[in-house]
């Protein structure tokens, strides 16, 4: 059976689709992408493909639609697995012992994703952001942001992670060149990576990243740089497809048998949801206010799954449990 097309929406501005985007280098995954407005609206995810989730990137695989980049990385190991020839963003140690994958994936979501990510965005220039976009991440945010506020926060912020970059020094302290000694780049070091490489790239924040002080992290920064690099070197550049395309692709594939994620009955017992309830999931903290609708088809420990209408078709939308919560959809909800 061939392999269906995997399709990433995505902009360039935003460091969670960078993430993403080296997950897949990493992996040497060949796929398209769809370049999205960084604000809304997104027709072409909303309209298209019924699904109002709002934050990016989103993953397409066949008909099976992917939200959130914890949920994503799992499943290009999944879907992508090294016996298939694809390299793993969970390699082995270097001295043969076992992946920490259980606790890679929390680095990822817990520590990258939410601990450093946030200070990491106040080090941006907020007094040069345009009004429409503060406007658009205040919405996202479900309060107003404060840009002189988060701007007079930049000392706080910045120690914070240079504190936090400290354990990164320790970490890498043996001369190891991966976090978690690997042979080769694993989850961890593309998530901690997309945060640091990210505020790098910002004026001023060069006293953070100083090469005396941070040695060993910005030698490791260089390495992962250095290491996708030459692996895009070596791979064919995603092409670049519209969104009436990419939908249409989408909803002509093929989806992933229900019985891989399965329904336990004891988990969605506990939410208060029943197979083939209608119900409404969002993430819990940006973006709640932003609910998509759909039929629950599949759920287990790790992820849930949603039939879901849009304009162009039937498509299978699948969240991470954690972070997100998924509740009965109310009367007005619209499927």
């Amino acid at each position: 059976m061939s392999t269906p097309p995997v399709i990433l929406y995505r902009y360039d501005a935003s460091p969670f689709s960078h993430k993403i985007d080296n997950a897949l280098t990493v992996k040497g995954i060949p796929h398209e992408k769809v370049n999205v407005s960084p604000m809304l609206p997104r027709p072409e995810i909303t309209d298209a493909l019924g699904i109002t989730y709002r934050r990016i990137p989103i993953l397409a695989i066949g008909n099976d639609v992917y939200c959130d980049t914890s949920l994503i990385t799992s499943v290009l190991e999944r879907r992508f697995p090294t016996s298939k020839g694809y390299h793993s963003l969970f390699p082995a140690r270097k001295n043969g012992g076992s992946t920490d994958t259980g606790l890679v994936k929390a680095i990822s979501k817990f520590y990258a994703d939410s601990v450093l990510f946030a200070p990491a965005s106040s080090l941006l220039p907020w007094d040069k952001i345009p009004e429409p976009f503060l406007k658009d991440r205040s919405a996202l945010r479900g309060s107003p942001l404060n840009p002189k506020a988060i701007a007079a926060a930049r000392p706080l912020s910045e120690t914070f992670l240079s504190s936090n970059m400290l354990l990164i020094e320790e970490q890498l302290s043996d001369s190891r060149d991966w976090l978690f000694d690997t042979e080769s780049p694993s989850l961890a070091d593309i998530s901690i990576h997309f945060v640091f490489a990210w505020a790098r790239s910002f004026k001023g924040t060069e006293v953070l990243f100083d090469s005396n002080k941070n040695s060993h992290t910005v030698k490791w920064l260089d390495r992962v740089n250095d290491f996708l690099k030459k692996q895009r070197a070596s791979q064919k550049a995603p092409t670049k497809l519209h969104g009436a395309d990419a939908a249409s692709k989408i909803v002509a594939g093929s989806h992933e048998s229900y019985e891989i994620v399965g329904f336990d009955a004891l988990e969605a017992s506990r939410l208060g949801v029943k197979l083939g309830d209608t119900v409404q999931v969002a993430p819990e903290d940006t973006g709640r206010n932003y609910p998509t609708v759909g039929k629950l088809v599949a759920l287990n420990r790790e992820e849930l799954v949603l039939e879901v209408q849009g304009n162009k078709g039937l498509i299978r939308c699948h969240f991470p449990r954690l972070g997100f919560f998924v509740k009965q959809a109310s009367a007005s909800a619209k499927l």
